[in-house]
């Protein structure tokens, strides 16, 4: 478990330096017409995060939650997929940013391969959250899920303002 958190933990940084660089500096997602879809998808994948890891650093999901974590992990890869897509439909990404998303699907797919047997062993226990504390990368994960939330916040609400005619 402790290399998932690790890759968590740089999936994360990675996230955060992609939103508050790329989506927030450089090309001022939240204030851009025609990027609704695009921030909304944002907010949902940014809810999912939020509960990913701020839980797996202090938290196992046993019993049946391991299929309720198993249906987020999965919804976040559908959510990012259309984003993918809907990112391509309605601007031209900076090749930083290109190269940020493949690098951050790269460590995802590392993190998801150490951690579905640990989530296999988790559904065989009682169905509760099992307590794992994961020492330093847990209590930065914390401080990113609390970021990552309040961007996703931020997002939907953003998505929800008049555009202009």
């Amino acid at each position: 478990m402790k290399a998932a958190i690790w890759l968590l933990f740089v999936q994360a940084l990675l996230g955060a330096f992609d939103t508050l660089y790329y989506h927030e500096l450089k090309l001022g997602l939240p204030h851009g017409e025609g990027t609704r879809t695009e921030l909304r998808l944002h907010a949902a994948r940014d809810f999912a995060y939020a509960v990913i890891i701020g839980s797996l650093g202090f938290l196992t999901w046993n019993g049946a939650l391991a299929w309720v974590l198993s249906a987020i992990l999965l919804a976040e890869v559908v959510i990012t997929l259309w984003d993918f897509i809907e990112e391509d439909r309605i601007r031209r990404l900076p090749a930083g940013e290109r190269a940020m998303h493949a690098v951050m699907g790269i460590v995802y797919g590392a993190f998801l391969a150490f951690l579905l047997p640990e989530m296999w062993r988790w559904s065989s226990a009682p169905t509760g959250f099992g307590r794992s504390y994961h020492g330093f990368p847990a209590l930065v994960l914390t401080a990113l899920a609390i970021g990552v939330l309040l961007s996703g916040v931020r997002d939907l609400a953003a998505s929800a303002r008049p555009r202009r005619a």
